[in-house]
């Protein structure tokens, strides 16, 4: 269970530090994207090792500098994470969220319905996942409202982030009657492990399948690309990961993200 858990975070961030500059210093790891600072995903510190007083002063002076004129602070960490960073964090008022990491090792249960999938191919495609995108993100406010209002540039930012990981991830349009109405993106992932990712259905179109041909055309393409294992990350709030617990995911370790706003 240990080294599944292992493998499944670690996808699950190589993922997010795609299209990203990542370096190591003072105790971490550093994702950092300075043509898209407010996007969470591409500016953040993970793998953390810093463990005693004198090496998290150290390395909180180190994210200061590193992430200047940034509007966040944020980092992840897991079961690994010494304890005394948690805390940390805490006292320094850093929010706290979760994300579920759920791990497919066999086959998916039950059957697909057939609907239509294309792949992201050119703008007028780009442009139909980011009409879906903003309803899931306008969603996503409204159930998270500490999080902030709903900008256009912030939405921006976060499909460019997204343009960024393509290639090597494939983002895929699930259709009612040629219309895109959901979405997924799928990667290969590293040392044999994939991974099925941003997954949203219109609310309209909920309940005819579309998520669930979604993720059997996300873990077919990454398989087909050499992965075994496939990695979902679920919020741990919301239902989505009941759906994935019945299609064979099963969870294997939680991530916990703190994120702290600063007015720059």
């Amino acid at each position: 269970m240990t080294d599944a858990a292992r493998s499944a975070l670690a996808v699950n961030e190589a993922y997010q530090a795609l299209g990203n500059e990542r370096f190591e210093a003072d105790g971490a790891t550093f994702v950092r994207n300075r043509e898209i600072p407010d996007i969470w995903d591409a500016n953040h510190v993970t793998d953390v090792t810093a463990a005693t007083p004198d090496e998290i002063d150290g390395l909180l002076a180190r994210v200061e500098r590193e992430f200047t004129g940034f509007s966040h602070r944020q980092f992840r960490v897991d079961f690994t994470t010494p304890p005394a960073l948690e805390a940390r964090l805490t006292l320094g008022g850093y929010q706290r969220t979760e994300t579920l990491v759920m791990l497919l090792e066999g086959e998916l249960q039950g059957q697909a319905k057939r609907h239509e999938i294309r792949p992201l191919t050119d703008d007028a495609s780009w442009q139909a996942y980011t009409a879906l995108h903003d309803l899931d993100w306008r969603e996503y406010k409204e159930r998270m409202p500490g999080t902030g209002g709903f900008d256009e540039k912030t939405v921006e930012a976060m499909m460019r982030s997204r343009q960024l990981k393509s290639p090597p991830v494939h983002h895929w349009l699930a259709c009612v009657d040629g219309e895109p109405r959901a979405y997924l993106s799928s990667w290969g992932g590293v040392a044999g492990v994939g991974m099925v990712e941003d997954l949203f259905t219109h609310p309209d179109f909920r309940h005819r399948g579309l998520a669930t041909a979604l993720i059997h055309h996300g873990v077919s393409e990454a398989r087909r690309e050499g992965a075994g294992p496939i990695v979902i990350g679920a919020d741990t709030t919301d239902t989505p990961k009941r759906m994935y617990a019945a299609l064979g995911f099963r969870p294997v370790a939680v991530k916990r993200e703190y994120l702290k706003r600063l007015n720059t």
